[in-house]
């Protein structure tokens, strides 16, 4: 395991958030809580799936501009984008214009509409593929689980697109289906306690 990043306030954090300046505060704020929101969770995915082949850092720097874009990433109002959307965000500079990456969004949307009237939310299906405590790695160690490999297969069998195991793991760390900060970093114990709390959704 990598030394951990020491912050400008002398505090041990996750060695990645070191990388660049603005990956501190969604380090400390945002990676690894749990979420039970469904239009942040579909945003998530989304963003995990145009980071494919990126960095995070590109895709945070544009995360504003992804949200007006694709409507805060509201699934039904993306769900009824049209060819001429497509056409529309391939020339806008502010997102990554990749055809295949934008057009997932809006098959994604659909396949999320359909989850929902099967399972009550979009939460209450990802939240079963929370890691099982006695299946977590050492932090950090790897890019796919066992859950993230099932939960790619599943989403695919729907008609997801751009949902890899990778890119499912990515999506696990990052809304606190599991705890994958590190020991030392202090933010470790402050996600322990909120997913404590946390009430784990359920189909309705």
């Amino acid at each position: 395991m990598s030394e951990p990043f020491i912050a400008p306030d002398g505090k041990a954090r996750c060695r990645w958030c070191g990388a660049a300046p603005e990956f501190l505060s969604y380090h400390d704020n945002e990676w690894g809580f749990p979420v039970d929101d469904d239009q942040r969770l579909f945003e998530k995915v989304c963003l995990e799936s145009f980071q494919s082949g990126l960095s995070w850092r590109t895709i945070l720097a544009k995360r504003e501009n992804f949200r007006a874009a694709f409507k805060n990433f509201n699934f039904d109002k993306v769900a009824r984008f049209t060819e001429r959307d497509v056409e529309r965000l391939l020339k806008n500079e502010g997102i990554v214009r990749h055809r295949g990456k934008i057009e997932a969004v809006i098959n994604n949307a659909r396949c999320a509409k359909k989850l929902v009237k099967q399972e009550g939310s979009l939460a209450a299906f990802f939240w079963r593929y929370e890691a099982k405590p006695d299946n977590v790695a050492s932090p950090q160690t790897t890019s796919t689980s066992d859950e993230s490999i099932a939960l790619s297969k599943a989403l695919k069998k729907m008609g997801w697109k751009f949902v890899g195991a990778t890119t499912a793991y990515a999506f696990i760390q990052a809304m606190g289906l599991i705890n994958d900060h590190v020991e030392d970093c202090i933010i470790k114990d402050k996600v322990d306690h909120a997913r404590k709390k946390f009430k784990r959704p359920s189909a309705e």
